[in-house]
């Protein structure tokens, strides 16, 4: 199992792992799996639910903190629950992971409004919205991708920010 580590510096040596599970499609699923997380005190970093190719299935990505050991019995105690059909930990160096975040900031002045744009550039980001008071923009990638963006931003004043939480898919 390899683990992802955060950048934040109080938790570098905290790794987080990435879970990935296909889940039928029925009501209740994602209750029955989060308080499976509250009920063993684990804290769920991120998650993501979405439609898969198959109908009648979901893949839930799920991010937490913690040691390997305790990742291995989540696993055991997700495989358990009727309504997963599989659960993987994936492989940093054999998985794509993206994450899309929402940042809307202060930009009153025009010269920061154009730095704010050059850096969205840099970081291949998309200007979605340009106001008089402020500029909202779309960036897709890694959590330390967004990380750094927002970290370089933040000086400008961040209004709103709105982050889906990563998807992931194994390679090959």
């Amino acid at each position: 199992m390899t683990a992802i580590t955060e950048n934040e510096s109080h938790d570098r040596l905290v790794p987080l792992y990435i879970l990935s599970s296909l889940v039928e499609n029925k009501p209740g699923v994602l209750f029955r799996i989060t308080n499976l997380f509250r009920a063993r005190n684990f804290n769920i970093e991120s998650i993501t639910v979405g439609s898969t190719e198959m109908p009648d299935l979901s893949r839930m990505t799920i991010t937490t903190k913690s040691d390997e050991r305790t990742v291995d019995q989540l696993v055991k105690q997700l495989r358990k629950l009727i309504d997963v059909v599989e659960v993987t930990v994936l492989d940093k160096e054999r998985t794509v992971y993206r994450e899309l975040a929402l940042i809307k900031m202060k930009a009153i002045d025009p010269p920061i409004r154009m730095e704010i744009i050059n850096y969205a550039s840099i970081f291949r980001a998309n200007v979605l919205d340009i106001a008089k008071e402020n500029i909202l923009v779309e960036i897709t990638g890694t959590p330390d991708k967004i990380d750094a963006f927002k970290n370089l931003v933040t000086h400008y004043g961040i209004i709103q920010m709105a982050r889906t939480g990563v998807s992931a898919l194994p390679r090959g």
